[in-house]
């Protein structure tokens, strides 16, 4: 027999007790209409559904994705701010593909919702893809600096041991990349293809970053 996990059975009898309590709710127009509300910033839908008792950690069928993560990714910002206060709300669901809603918004450089996921506790560091990886990837070194501070792991190894430092370099962030190394963050790893960081800059033409990459290679006597 398989385990259920508490957060699911705590959906389950949360449900189950809309429809005991509120039998004219329908589930699904109710699922619809949260997905939908969270999509448009329509924060006055989803305070109603919040109100009359629809759990606030739903996660949809077509990625897995939450509402919080949903609001996040479109910019509805008010809505972000009615779910991220919900007394039940649960910070760290991940979507299907692993993304988090404070992944998501470190790669949108939406430092307010980051700001405020930090201060309400967000997990920093976890398995695989990381916030920090996110933040590297879209050059956004005020919210890789708030991370970093928050204790992100600076060479946090992807499922494929790519670090954002990696990222950082192969996306062309110099800036960041400067960051991350000045933060510790380690020149010489290689992930499971065996590229490094410099490998990463240097298959994207980035030559400012491969220049900069190889002196420090040189200065530490690493190459």
């Amino acid at each position: 027999m398989h385990k259920v996990s508490h957060s699911l059975l705590r959906r389950l009898r949360m449900l189950a007790l809309v429809a005991v309590c509120l039998p004219g709710f329908s589930l699904a127009g109710a699922f619809e209409d949260f997905f939908k509300a969270a999509k448009i910033d329509n924060v006055d839908e989803i305070r109603s559904l919040l109100k009359r008792g629809l759990d606030p950690n739903l996660v949809d069928e077509e990625r897995g994705d939450t509402g919080l993560i949903i609001a996040v990714r479109e910019g509805s910002m008010r809505v972000f701010d009615a779910l991220v206060n919900a007394p039940d709300i649960e910070l760290d669901i991940g979507a299907r593909n692993g993304d988090t809603a404070l992944m998501i918004a470190a790669y949108k450089g939406n430092r307010a919702a980051v700001e405020t996921l930090l201060a309400k506790g967000a997990a920093v560091r976890r398995p695989g893809w990381t916030p920090l990886h996110y933040a590297a990837a879209s050059g956004h070194n005020d919210i890789a600096r708030m991370l970093i501070d928050k204790g992100a792991i600076l060479n946090a190894p992807s499922p494929n041991y790519t670090t954002p430092l990696m990222m950082a370099a192969g996306e062309g962030h110099i800036m960041t990349v400067k960051l991350l190394l000045d933060s510790g963050a380690e020149l010489t790893l290689r992930n499971e293809h065996g590229l490094s960081a410099l490998d990463f800059a240097a298959r994207n033409g980035h030559q400012d970053i491969v220049e900069g990459l190889t002196y420090r290679l040189k200065r530490a006597g690493k190459l």
